[in-house]
């Protein structure tokens, strides 16, 4: 399931028979640039999406209840999101789950000469859940107004020391940081070997904005940006736990949806931040996409990239807690 800086916020507990607890790890929470545990919530809706349409390949229906113990608007603590029981069904396996397993945040540039056809949009919208308040845009004058946007709001990121540095944190740098945490953003290949090999790439280096590998990593980043050709995204009357839950169960279905289209697609979550330095471009956001209220959960880029392989992920043992 798709989440934030692919941090893998979630723990299943299996003590109470028959049923299961989705909590979350507070240790992977993203206070900086989540301060209100917006996205990693939206994240544990994905994984939740995710688990019924596993459960429905079995036969089985998951019945979930969320947040059984009440949340807080603030930041998510130790009390359950869900509770999740499975029970016999007749009904259909959901088509889109044949996808999981090759869906992917594609974060390459994309292939300007190949626009979106209309078909590929009307797809990304028929696999959001009913009465979900989504748009999609490839008219070129949107395309190149949100180009401009998301590389500004990336850009913001990056030279913001607070929200910059929780991003460095989460980073593993080359084949070895990323076996021994299989989380967080991974940078691996012949170059970051080389140039962690050679001291270009360290944590320190990454931190200094006067580095070349802040540079470099400051211009691949914001150039990926520019390489949009058509963007979705997806609004919420208001900003309850419950509205971020069905949001993440709505993003991975447009996600994989995409997969299934083969479309790159990447979210562009940065607008959409709650900081303060930030504030001016989410505002301008949400009166673009949002003109008559609600908050914007999600946005992404769309377009044709290269294959990718899948993030380093947890195994199972790692986030089932009480088996």
């Amino acid at each position: 399931a798709p989440n934030p800086h692919n941090q893998q916020p979630w723990l299943v507990d299996l003590s109470a028979d028959g049923e299961i607890t989705l909590l979350v790890n507070q240790e992977k929470l993203l206070p900086e640039t989540d301060p209100f545990s917006r996205q990693i919530t939206i994240g544990l809706g994905c994984f939740l999406e995710v688990l019924r349409m596993a459960a429905l390949e079995e036969g089985l229906t998951a019945q979930i209840s969320l947040f059984p113990e009440g949340s807080d608007a603030e930041r998510l603590d130790e009390r359950p999101v869900a509770r999740i029981r499975l029970e016999p069904t007749e009904a259909a396996p959901d088509p889109l789950f044949a996808h999981v397993l090759a869906r992917r945040s594609l974060k390459e540039p994309y292939d300007t000469t190949r626009p979106l056809a209309p078909s590929v949009l009307a797809a990304l919208k028929a696999a959001a859940l009913p009465d979900t308040d989504i748009g999609t845009s490839a008219d070129p004058a949107f395309v190149d107004e949100f180009r401009e946007i998301t590389r500004a709001a990336m850009e913001i990121e990056l030279i913001t020391p607070h929200t910059y540095k929780e991003s460095v944190d989460v980073m593993r740098l080359g084949a070895r940081q990323s076996d021994a945490s299989p989380d967080g953003i991974d940078l691996t290949g012949p170059i970051i070997e080389l140039g962690r090999m050679a001291g270009f790439v360290t944590e320190d280096a990454l931190l200094d904005p006067t580095s070349m590998a802040f540079q470099q990593g400051l211009e691949m980043t914001t150039a990926n940006a520019i390489t949009a050709m058509g963007f979705v995204w997806i609004n919420t009357p208001t900003n309850s736990r419950e509205d971020q839950i069905v949001t993440g169960a709505n993003w991975v279905r447009v996600n994989l949806a995409a997969t299934a289209e083969g479309v790159g697609f990447q979210p562009m979550s940065q607008p959409l931040q709650e900081y303060p330095e930030m504030a001016a471009l989410y505002k301008d956001v949400h009166a673009r996409l949002a003109p008559n209220g609600g908050t914007v959960q999600m946005l992404s880029r769309l377009g044709y990239g290269p294959p990718v392989p899948a993030r380093p992920r947890w195994p199972i043992g790692a986030i089932v807690v009480n088996a």
